[in-house]
């Protein structure tokens, strides 16, 4: 005998394929979630991996700073260190030149004429003093101009003082001598 069935097949054909969707369905979601919640994690651990190089970055920034601070404070010492060097330095190559100018200012002073005032200013020099007579005077500007080691005298002032002294203010440059004369 054939059997037949009564049952309606073409709803449980129905029904089970909407139990297939809704387990696709929900595998889909519970997938699309795990890969979500993976993906999530990932860029959580891609922030904190680059907050940390930020971190160190900025550690080593702060670390340079510091340097660079340090070095900028050395770079200043230097300077003052060469400066200094610099003016010891100039004043060990004029060291010899204030004896000899003391020296030619002593040999160039004729007879008859006082030094009472000696100043200088750089390589400026005033003179002032008493004379017998003007020609005394002059004859001392002569002997400075004939030393090596004074140039440019100009004479100021000259006054009498009496019938047999006169004041006078005179100007001279102190030079270099390139090769000094040691012997004299």
């Amino acid at each position: 005998m054939a059997k037949i069935n009564l049952l309606p097949w073409r709803e449980e054909l129905r029904k089970q394929r909407q139990t297939d969707f809704l387990i696709f369905l929900a595998a889909g979601v519970v997938t699309s979630m795990l890969i979500m919640l993976a993906v999530h994690f990932s860029v959580e651990g891609l922030i904190d991996s680059q907050n940390s190089r930020n971190r160190f970055i900025q550690n080593e920034i702060s670390v340079l700073d510091k340097k660079i601070k340090e070095i900028k404070q050395l770079d200043k010492t230097k300077s003052k260190l060469l400066a200094r060097m610099e003016v010891i330095q100039r004043l060990q190559s004029s060291r010899p030149e204030i004896v000899h100018m003391f020296d030619q200012l002593a040999k160039t002073v004729p007879e008859g004429v006082y030094l009472t005032k000696f100043n200088q200013s750089g390589k400026k020099l005033s003179i002032a003093g008493n004379a017998q007579s003007n020609t005394r005077v002059s004859a001392y500007m002569r002997n400075l101009e004939l030393s090596p080691w004074l140039k440019g005298t100009s004479l100021n002032v000259i006054r009498s003082k009496g019938a047999d002294m006169n004041s006078f203010t005179l100007k001279v440059a102190q030079s270099k001598v390139v090769e000094s004369k040691e012997g004299n």
